[in-house]
């Protein structure tokens, strides 16, 4: 029986805010098969955020055990979490998290970069990268200079560029309209069914749900259906 891409069991994640302590997430156990779509759907504030976070290694549980490809990475050193964010995941964020200071390109390449990949590879895959999602002739444009849904597509070229297993998307379409929404939808949507990537993206809106092999909701910090 081959083992789900990421699983949960029993995970919990709190937060101290001054005396407070912040049930960001509670008991949530969860599974994604190798080549879903799954969209996580519920209000701001409801866990969405922390339980990409929890999938992509950027943090640990407060409690419960996390496994990516049958290996426990709960408790793997910083260094080892940051293996599997370079070479596994890769994010598409809401507010695209571009270096101002470097061009589509550049930001597309960095994943490469920081993998140490050669020059000629790197300068290959990006410009691949970039093409692939109608960018081909934005390359040396600065984020200044592009669009919101134009930002959106360099985002998804650099989480897609050094071909993880697992793309973790949070609120990719918060910041765009409609159109924008739907045309960055649509990007995702075709590299799912093209490159196989497995995709967990957060959301509020409606608009994703259509996209999604398979469908959860998320309120105060708890999973429900589709588990």
């Amino acid at each position: 029986m081959p083992h789900p891409l990421v699983e949960l069991k029993e995970v919990s994640k709190t937060y101290a805010a001054g005396d407070a302590l912040i049930h960001a997430l509670r008991d949530v156990s969860f599974r994604a098969e190798q080549g879903e779509f799954i969209t996580v759907s519920g209000p701001s504030g409801s866990g969405k955020s922390t339980f990409l976070h929890l999938m992509g290694a950027v943090d640990a549980p407060s409690s419960g055990e996390v496994f990516f490809d049958g290996r426990e990475i709960s408790r793997l050193s910083d260094e080892g979490l940051s293996e599997i964010r370079r070479k596994e995941v890769g994010f598409i964020h809401q507010f695209f998290h571009l270096m101002p200071t470097m061009t589509a390109y550049e930001n597309v390449a960095l994943p490469l970069v920081l993998q140490g990949q050669n020059r000629a590879g790197i300068k290959e895959m990006a410009e691949n990268a970039l093409a692939r999602v109608g960018l081909a002739n934005r390359m040396r444009s600065f984020p200044r200079q592009l669009s919101g849904g134009e930002m959106q597509r360099v985002a998804v070229a650099r989480a897609v560029i050094h071909k993880p297993r697992l793309i973790l998307a949070d609120e990719p379409t918060g910041n765009l309209d409609t159109e924008n929404s739907q045309n960055v939808l649509e990007l995702i949507s075709e590299l799912h069914r093209e490159d196989g990537f497995t995709i967990v993206m957060a959301t509020h809106d409606q608009m994703p749900l259509r996209y999604a092999t398979r469908r959860v909701g998320m309120v105060d910090g708890r999973l429900e259906g589709g588990c």
